[in-house]
């Protein structure tokens, strides 16, 4: 636990943000069908505006995410921090004031801006604030638990939302989101890099390498395709990583398009039972991310429970895409909670390949290969989900789209069956072959 000192006041403001995010999840569904299709369970309009707004916050996220990790690096987390913090806060206030068709489409505008301006870099820098302070050893168990706080969050958001209204659900969001920006602000310490970094040679960073060998290249202060290029050359296993990653975005973006919208035409799902079935996803995800991952890292390692990860997930999608009760779901809900183990793993494992002076850098990368497959996966899933949901569905079989992306799951398991631990680094020794070649 001594490399988890210096945490506790980032713990505090994920969770605090957390919850402030969280707890208008189970109410805004409801919410979107009653400003766009009063009185119906099932409405396309719904769907495709969820699955674009999705998309667009991908598109924003490729270009913002990295940037700002990039920035991270040279400005400190804690300043790039209240970036996102600040603008979470202009989209639930604009419910909290009135969920009218009008007010509903502003907020839709605004949440979708907001999202373009770096609304979702949080998590991303958060891990890169761990990386900073924990030694490389204990990352996957730092990332775990750091995971364990916003699921947390999450079962607090969820638990709230079960007894508050809609109104005073964005009420209770915004005044959350608020005191997470101003606790932040007084008590997050900016973090300082532990070590040099571990892919080097002459004590140079992967990075600044590769941009030793681009003398054309004369304005290096932003990220670059040459640099997320340059990180992919480092290190195979990175590489293999980030495809894994990919693909299992694919899936998740894809899930968080469509899933509320299944369950609702599916099992007439309302605010009360989607708070339920986050409950107990979210109290599932908390006890394995805080007690169990800590002990199955050092007995396991990091690519078994990659793997173990994702065919719980892939089975649980696919039973989803076939559920012939509404209890199915809460049966699933307990069953999958190893699915949580996934992210924390690939970033423990990419972590592992830069050194803290790129964190910023790789975190940001990492979050762009998950904003390209949330660009892609909403503007395929929703249209095929809104069609199998109508009355105008090629063939019966409602959860189709659900049981594709199980399939892309099942893509994600058998790649990450290939990946395998770099071998140890003795010191500041390096294989100096690394971004060595010149960038065309």
């Amino acid at each position: 636990m001594e490399g988890l000192r210096g945490l506790s006041h980032l713990f505090v403001t994920m969770f605090i943000a957390g919850v402030g995010g969280f707890i208008a999840i189970p109410s805004i569904t409801d919410v979107t069908m009653s400003a766009l299709c009063p009185g119906q369970d099932e409405c396309s309009l719904a769907i495709y505006l969820t699955g674009f707004q999705h998309a667009m916050i991908g598109v924003g996220s490729v270009v913002t995410t990295p940037l700002i990790g990039n920035l991270s690096d040279r400005y400190g987390r804690k300043v790039l921090i209240t970036l996102p913090l600040t603008v979470s806060l202009i989209p639930q206030a604009i419910l909290a004031y009135s969920r009218e068709t009008k007010f509903f489409y502003a907020y839709y505008l605004v949440k979708t801006l907001a999202a373009l301006a770096g609304e979702g870099s949080f998590h991303c820098l958060a891990l890169a604030y761990v990386a900073d302070k924990v030694p490389v050893g204990k990352r996957a168990s730092a990332f775990g638990i750091l995971a364990g706080v916003g699921s947390a969050s999450f079962v607090g958001g969820t638990l709230a939302a079960r007894f508050l209204s809609t109104a005073l659900t964005f009420q209770v969001s915004s005044v959350f989101s608020m005191i997470a920006l101003v606790y932040m602000r007084i008590f997050l310490k900016e973090s300082e890099p532990m070590r040099q970094p571990l892919l080097k040679e002459a004590d140079e960073p992967c990075i600044q390498q590769c941009e030793d060998d681009m003398p054309q290249r004369t304005f290096k202060k932003l990220p670059s395709m040459g640099d997320v290029i340059c990180l992919l050359k480092c290190s195979p296993t990175f590489s293999q990583a980030a495809i894994v990653l990919l693909f299992n975005s694919l899936a998740d973006g894809g899930l968080m398009s469509i899933l509320m919208y299944y369950l609702k035409a599916r099992f007439q799902y309302n605010k009360n039972q989607f708070a339920d079935l986050m409950m107990i996803s979210g109290i599932g995800a908390t006890l394995t991310q805080l007690f169990l991952m800590p002990i199955l890292v050092p007995a396991v390692g990091e690519e078994k429970l990659l793997t173990t990860g994702l065919f719980v997930s892939c089975i649980s999608i696919l039973v989803h895409s076939i559920a012939w009760s509404a209890w199915v779901p809460y049966a699933l809900a307990g069953f999958s909670v190893l699915g949580v183990l996934v992210r924390p793993t690939i970033t423990s494992i990419a972590s592992k390949q830069v050194g803290p002076n790129e964190q910023g850098m790789l975190q940001g990368c990492l979050s762009g290969v998950t904003s390209v497959a949330n660009i892609i996966s909403p503007l395929v899933f929703s249209p095929l989900t809104a069609l199998f949901l109508s009355e105008d569905a090629p063939f019966n079989f409602p959860g189709f789209s659900l049981m594709c992306l199980g399939l892309i799951l099942m893509t994600a398991f058998f790649l990450s069956l290939m990946i395998r631990a770099p071998p140890p680094i003795v010191g500041d020794k390096v294989s100096k072959n690394c971004c060595t070649e010149t960038l065309v």
